[in-house]
């Protein structure tokens, strides 16, 4: 027997100092190097897509 969600409740409690506290933590250079692992992952992907 198959289930059916018809409506899906999502509740998010942000809270504002710790997004403070892990951006002073990172650092300018570690966000930069994360960036530019994400921008080289993506492109991987696509070229992928396109071998296909």
């Amino acid at each position: 027997m198959a289930i059916e969600i018809q409506e899906l409740h999502v509740r998010v409690n942000v809270n504002e100092s710790q997004g403070e506290q892990i951006t002073n933590e990172t650092g300018s250079d570690n966000r930069n190097s994360i960036i530019a692992a994400c921008v080289e992952q993506v492109l991987e992907i696509l070229s992928k897509k396109e071998e296909r």
